[in-house]
């Protein structure tokens, strides 16, 4: 696979399927180079084994969600100021009809249980900001008064300014007459002015003040919406979840859940019979978030009951939905990402499982859709009925007419006797190879079996890559994801290179005299870390990393609590696993890329690092990617995707050249 090859990489979402099992929808997306930008449709298959056709044809429909009748179909596309904004069609397609106008678009949105109403998410600007005043631009706004310890969000900005607050509309008949508002004037040439296309109704704000909200669902009864609240400026950080009640009505608002329950949640889901279920995790004092137990909880009169062992399933990818009296989630272990249906009392049956991960499902009755990625497919969606998997979509067809190499898994016993889990992708032929070896971020995170371009570019370049799930990784249980705590360079620096070692002595062709480092956020730390203490490599590369554990607690969005958990707060401790402490032992040559929005690893943290690499007279270059942020390998303009891999390959060309 090469750069431009990332065209390929077609993702799928969340699916939805009818109530009646008879049909499912879901969207596509994939990197579109000339445009610049993801590109996406609505699809719909027929079940049991139709072939998919494309319901859309916007630029990047998305989040396709059917009503409960499964007569329409709701999905997000952005409107003429490119603005998210929810539209729906009949179910078996037809002319999208807008049912929003949020001056910044619609963040979620969820249909209520009779399907006359959708209610979203959307944020509110403070008058005069964000282009909510035409002609008053940004560098003409007033000063933005802040008295907590949050501001900003990476990929957002301020957030302080702008809400999201819970707004309910009445859902657009579809099948209605359009209505038009007439021209308001007439141009010097005597024509008309175009009529504006109006949406359907009016919506209502439910929520208002400076709390923002996150999450929606309606319960069983449609009176009400269950969102949780998010105080952006507390004086002390929170991690503690308030989940509220809001009556649609507009009557006022009950707690369903308090923060002296000591639970951090991210998805809410409501069964048929009113039950609500949870997925999260406890934070005790609040702050507690490192490798976190979540776990599926049932919210009742007497507090929150969980329903599954957090050593035995880690619930903390994918989101939770209700089918009868059973919960489905989604359990991450070893590079997998399975999907479980989970009863009452607790019992725990696997739905789909085997060598992929999971990113979405939908089930009704016996049938169940999800969409996967495989080791040979960035996505597919399959259909699980009786026990039996269909695979309904051939996506991932286009990336292996690329060339891809499908990597081998390994477990090494590192010097401890802790096995350490990763694999080994390498180009065809004989070898001698050189090696790279990549570490992922997080820390709380992991490499899995999915397709990874970023991979596949490097073994088409004619490198040997080996990647693994150090200590400090999710998915092998929280012990393993806790011992990192204030411990960081430690075992995890020990696993990756005891797996490094380990890979090159199982595989004579990969060449242990010619290799080179590179990681980015977590992996941009222990790259960093790397090369002050292993002078081997050739040359490194670190992106986007948390480099300075003393500046990244007042620039990161979450350096009101990431480094004083993982690091410590005393000096000592930060000094003793902080890459700019030990920046003086680095002679290894080394890129350090990094995003000019990035607000969860703020462009400071490279600037400082690259200085001081500079000024000790080490090798070093920077590339900075303007309007880019932390997401800029996953989600970035793919043109800087393209020349960020030109960038990696041009300084392994030139460092560790393959012949």
């Amino acid at each position: 696979m090469r750069a431009t090859d990332i065209e390929t990489l077609i993702s799928v979402s969340r699916p939805d399927i009818a109530p009646d099992g008879s049909f499912a929808v879901f969207a596509t997306s994939r990197p579109d180079i000339a445009a610049n930008r993801g590109v996406g449709q609505v699809w719909r298959v027929d079940l049991p084994g139709g072939t998919p056709r494309r319901l859309t044809r916007g630029t990047a429909d998305g989040a396709p969600r059917l009503s409960p009748d499964g007569t329409r179909l709701a999905f997000v596309r952005g409107d003429a100021k490119g603005k998210p904004q929810v539209h729906v069609i009949p179910a078996a397609g037809g002319e999208p009809v807008q049912a929003t106008e949020a001056v910044l678009g619609v963040e979620d949105y969820a249909w209520s249980p009779d399907g006359a109403s959708i209610a979203f998410l959307a944020r509110v600007p403070e008058k005069g900001r964000y282009g909510s005043v035409e002609g008053l631009d940004a560098a003409a706004e007033s000063p933005r008064h802040i008295t907590g310890i949050r501001w900003h969000a990476n990929g957002l900005g301020y957030i302080g300014d702008r809400p999201s607050h819970v707004f309910v509309i009445a859902a657009p008949d579809v099948a209605a007459e359009p209505f038009y508002e007439p021209a308001a004037a007439v141009r010097d040439d005597d024509a008309p002015a175009p009529k504006k296309t109006v949406v359907a109704a009016e919506a209502r704000q439910l929520t208002e003040g400076t709390t923002s909200h996150a999450g929606l669902a309606f319960t069983s009864d449609g009176r009400e919406v269950l969102t949780s609240t998010d105080e952006i400026e507390p004086a002390v950080r929170d991690l503690r979840t308030r989940i509220v009640a809001i009556a649609v009505d507009g009557s006022g608002e009950r707690d369903v859940l308090g923060v002296d329950a000591g639970l951090s949640v991210f998805d809410i889901a409501v069964a048929d019979d009113g039950a609500v279920a949870v997925l999260g995790h406890e934070v005790g004092d609040g702050r507690d978030f490192i490798a976190p137990g979540v776990g599926l909880w049932l919210l009742g009169s007497e507090g929150p009951r969980r329903l599954t062992d957090v050593d035995e399933v880690y619930l903390g990818e994918g989101h939770l939905t209700a089918e009868g009296d059973d919960f489905y989630v989604h359990d991450a272990t070893r590079g997998r990402v399975r999907l479980l249906r989970v009863a009452r009392d607790g019992a725990i049956t696997e739905v789909l499982g085997g060598d992929l991960e999971v990113g979405g499902h939908a089930a009704a009755g016996d049938r169940v859709v999800a969409a996967v990625a495989r080791p040979d497919s960035f996505g597919e969606l399959v259909l699980v009925d009786g026990g039996v998997v269909h695979t309904l979509t051939d996506f991932g067809a286009a990336a292996a007419a690329s060339g891809i190499s499908l990597p081998r898994e390994l477990t090494v016993t590192g010097r401890d006797g802790y096995p350490v889990h990763g694999w080994v992708a390498t180009p065809e032929g004989e070898g001698p190879f050189p090696v790279i070896l990549q570490i992922h971020g997080g820390p709380f995170a992991s490499y899995g079996v999915h397709l990874f371009d970023e991979t596949q570019v490097l073994v088409d370049a004619g490198y040997a890559v080996v990647y693994s799930n150090p200590r400090g990784s999710a998915g092998y249980g929280p012990a393993h994801g806790r011992s990192i705590r204030q411990q960081m360079g430690t075992v995890d620096f020990a696993d990756v290179i005891d797996f490094f070692e380990g890979a090159i002595a199982s595989d004579e062709r990969l060449d242990g005299s010619r290799v080179g480092v590179q990681g980015g956020s977590y992996g941009g730390y222990l790259t960093a870390w790397v090369i002050a203490h292993d002078h081997r490599f050739a040359g490194a590369i670190v992106e986007r990393g948390f480099l300075e554990p003393v500046s990244f607690q007042g620039t990161s969005d979450i350096g009101s609590f990431f480094g004083d958990e993982y690091v410590g707060v005393s000096p000592d401790d930060i000094a003793r696993q902080s890459p700019m402490a030990v920046v003086g032992q680095v002679t290894t040559p080394t890129l350090v890329m990094h995003s000019e929005l990035d607000f969860r690893c703020p462009l400071e943290q490279a600037t400082r690092y690259y200085s001081a690499l500079k000024r000790q007279g080490t090798e070093a270059e920077m590339l900075v990617f303007p309007g880019e942020n932390h997401e800029l390998t996953r989600s970035g303009q793919p043109r800087h995707r393209v020349e960020r891999f030109d960038a990696v390959l041009d300084w392994w060309a030139r460092h560790l050249p393959v012949d």
